[in-house]
């Protein structure tokens, strides 16, 4: 499984149409996901003090986007990468983050 973490409000819009976007996609070619053990430093260091957020789990096997793993020399690691929208039932389970 990978995660990705993104607002509770972009969710519901996405569970509407379909498909989750994420502005990473338009800026940088894909969204950011992330490995299970990867999560709480993406949380502490892109979300610290956010709230309202959920936490997508999604089957890669289940994905109609590329998925690229790919190394981030900013955290010395090995990323996922989706070059494309998220199919909404690629998301086989969210969780509302408390705090992030």
């Amino acid at each position: 499984m990978i995660y990705h973490i993104t607002t509770l409000l972009e969710w519901e819009k996405a569970k509407t149409s379909g498909f989750y976007t994420a502005p990473s996609l338009a800026d940088e070619g894909f969204i950011h996901a992330s490995l299970d053990h990867q999560v709480e430093g993406v949380l502490g260091r892109y979300y610290a003090g956010k709230t309202g957020l959920v936490k997508l789990e999604i089957d890669p096997a289940k994905l109609r986007s590329q998925l690229v793993h790919e190394w981030s020399p900013s955290t010395q690691d090995t990323f996922p990468h989706i070059y494309g929208a998220i199919n909404v039932d690629a998301v086989v389970n969210e969780v509302v983050v408390v705090e992030g």
